[in-house]
C-alpha cells in the first residue's frame, strides 16, 4: 500500500486543541472518586517517609551531602516527593489509561467524533501528569506542615514537579502500547521503577554506589529530577540544572515519540 493509504507510525505528531475535551472527560470521571484516589496515591509515600523518615532518621541522624550535613528526614523528603510524581504518572497512564484503551474500549468512541489518535494519547499524557500533581500538592502541604521544609524555592519546585510527571506518564505510555493485559505491569515496575527508586539518591546519597553504577545513574530520569528538586528543600538552586533539565526534556521527546509510534501501530492491527 502507499505511504498515502498507510502512513509511517514514525511521522509527525499531528495535534490540535482537541486533546482538550479527551482531558476534560477524564476529569469530569475522576472527580467522582477524586477522594479515595487521592488517599491512594498520598498514603504509601507518606507511609514511607514516616517509617524511614523518622524511623530510620533516628539512627541517621544526618547525611552529607556536597559537604553538607543534612537531616536524613530532609533529605528523604526531597527525593520521595519526585518518587511519588513518578509513582502516581505511572500508575495513572499504565492501569487506567490501559482500562481506557483495551478494556471498556473509551478510546474507540472517542475517535469516532473528529478526535485523532494522536490527541487521545497527547490528552492521556497530561492528564496522568496533571492528576500526579494531585498528589505532589497535597504531600508537599503535609512536609510544610510536618516543618520538614519551609523555603520559598519550594514554589519553584511545584513546575518541576509537573515535568517529572509529564516524562515519566510518557514513559508508561510506551508500555501502555505494548500490555495486552494488567499483569505486563509489573515488569515495568520491578525491573524498571523499583531499581530506579533505589539508584536514583531519594533514600542514600549516590556516592555511596560503585563508580560504574553512578554512571548509569547519571543518565536516569529520577536521578535528574532529585538533583532539580532536592537542592530547592534546602533553600539552594540546583548545581547544573540546564543538564538535568535537558536529561528530563530529552526523555520526554523521545517516550512520547515511540509511545506514540506504538500505538499508533496497535491500532492499526
Amino acid at each position: 500500500m502507499s505511504d498515502r493509504t498507510n502512513p509511517s507510525i514514525w511521522r509527525t505528531p499531528d495535534l490540535s486543541l482537541r486533546w482538550w475535551p479527551v482531558f476534560l472527560r477524564n476529569l469530569l470521571v475522576w472527580r467522582k472518586l477524586a477522594i479515595p484516589s487521592l488517599v491512594g496515591n498520598i498514603a504509601e509515600p507518606l507511609m514511607w517517609l514516616v517509617a524511614f523518615g523518622y524511623g530510620m532518621g533516628a539512627l541517621v541522624g544526618e547525611v552529607e551531602l556536597g559537604g553538607v550535613r543534612v537531616p536524613y528526614i530532609l533529605f528523604l523528603a526531597s527525593g520521595s516527593i519526585c518518587m511519588s510524581a513518578m509513582n502516581a504518572a505511572s500508575f495513572e497512564a499504565l492501569y487506567s489509561a490501559f482500562s481506557r484503551m483495551h478494556v471498556q474500549k473509551t478510546w474507540d468512541g472517542i475517535m469516532n467524533a473528529p478526535v485523532s489518535l494522536d490527541n487521545v494519547v497527547m490528552a492521556e499524557m497530561l492528564w496522568a501528569a496533571f492528576k500526579a500533581m494531585f498528589s505532589v500538592t497535597a504531600i508537599l502541604g503535609v512536609m510544610l506542615g510536618l516543618g520538614i521544609s519551609h523555603s520559598p524555592k519550594l514554589l519553584a519546585a511545584w513546575p518541576v514537579l509537573l515535568g517529572v510527571g509529564v516524562t515519566f506518564s510518557c514513559i508508561a505510555l510506551i508500555f501502555n502500547a505494548l500490555a495486552q493485559g494488567y499483569d505486563f505491569f509489573t515488569y515495568y515496575f520491578t525491573l524498571f521503577l523499583t531499581p530506579m527508586m533505589f539508584l536514583s539518591g531519594v533514600f542514600f546519597p549516590r556516592e555511596q554506589l560503585p563508580q560504574a553504577v553512578r554512571l548509569v545513574s547519571d543518565w536516569l530520569p529520577l536521578t535528574n529530577a532529585v538533583e532539580l528538586v532536592r537542592p530547592m528543600f534546602m533553600d539552594q538552586w540546583p548545581a547544573h540544572p540546564l543538564r538535568s533539565a535537558l536529561v528530563l526534556v530529552g526523555y520526554t521527546v523521545g517516550a512520547f515519540w515511540i509511545a506514540l509510534a506504538l500505538t499508533r501501530k496497535r491500532f492499526q492491527a
